[in-house]
């Protein structure tokens, strides 16, 4: 089992920019894939930015070219730099470790998950 605590969220003009982190209990050398998802109020979770272990990334169109996925094996940790940041990227960001190689899925037996850290963009 592995737990993931997230860091970095908070209140924002937009504009601005944030940094958030993900620590990870244990080792996430043999994770192939580590991201971020968002869950806003009345809508569903989505992903928004995964990177694997080699580095490759993947972003959702609505960040691509605003927010930077990185993670570091050595101190078991992600990173994703959000800058450019609009009223619509308000939501809960939730750090994400997958057990698998496949991207999209949510099977609760290969997904782990931290608590979330809240992002709020002020006008």
């Amino acid at each position: 089992q592995v737990q993931l605590v997230e860091s970095g969220g908070g209140l924002v003009q937009a504009g601005g920019a944030l940094r958030l982190s993900c620590v990870a209990s244990a080792s996430i050398d043999n994770l192939p894939l580590m991201g971020w998802y968002r869950q806003a109020p009345g809508k569903q979770r989505e992903q928004v930015a995964l990177i694997t272990i080699y580095s490759t990334t993947y972003y959702a169109d609505s960040v691509k070219d605003r927010f930077t996925i990185s993670r570091d094996n050595a101190k078991n940790t992600v990173y994703l730099q959000m800058n450019s940041l609009k009223l619509e990227d308000t939501a809960v960001y939730y750090c994400n470790a997958k057990r698998t190689w496949s991207i999209a899925t949510m099977d609760p037996s290969l997904n782990y998950w931290g608590q979330g850290t809240q992002v709020t963009v002020s006008s």
